[in-house]
């Protein structure tokens, strides 16, 4: 596995080692014992997945303080464009973001550690999209930045016209106001 390190450090992009011939492919999506060596112990407890149509975009969210996730996310069929957000209070890249894109032909993972929002947006006509957590998902924990806020700086790759929300995700607060954001080094 390849792994490649972000200008934000803890956020990595993983690329498997994919053998293909006539028949199709075949690649390993995870090993432990590789994930560990190339990024640290991490034990994921939930995976989860997601069917977006073309234009959605699902995000930021985070989950709050002791509930926060570790997310390795992939795309299993399609084309997304994800980000990580950092909003660590003191953190040299608060407010910093880290985007890749993930498809279900490049088989690229994107690992987000904890103290950073996480949304992606869907450019194909649909994509799968899956992720493993390392603490289990608890609704009352759950916390968001707004998307579009102006002082991240973050193209989605999509006319704002095609751009596809939640209720839940027009309201989320600027990064200035949330309330419940990391404190870096704890």
């Amino acid at each position: 596995m390849n792994v490649i390190e972000t200008a934000i450090p803890g956020v990595f992009i993983l690329e498997p080692r994919v053998f293909g011939d006539n028949r199709g492919y075949f690649f390993e999506s995870w090993n432990q014992r590789v994930f560990d060596q190339a990024v640290g112990s991490v034990r994921f407890v939930q995976d989860n997945e997601s069917k977006s149509r073309y234009g959605v975009v699902r995000g930021l969210h985070f989950q709050r303080g002791e509930h926060a996730q570790a997310k390795l996310v992939r795309v299993v069929s399609g084309r997304v464009l994800d980000i990580a957000v950092d909003i660590r209070r003191g953190s040299p890249w608060f407010g910093q973001h880290v985007s890749c894109e993930l498809t279900g032909d490049n088989h690229r993972q994107f690992f987000v550690p904890h103290g950073f929002a996480h949304g992606f947006a869907v450019l194909s006509e649909e994509a799968v999209f899956q992720y493993k957590c390392d603490r289990f998902y608890d609704p009352e924990q759950e916390a968001g930045i707004a998307w579009n806020d102006p002082s991240l700086g973050i193209d989605w790759g999509l006319p704002t016209e095609d751009i596809i929300l939640s209720q839940k995700d027009l309201h989320n607060p600027l990064l200035k106001d949330c309330p419940y954001l990391f404190e870096y080094g704890l």
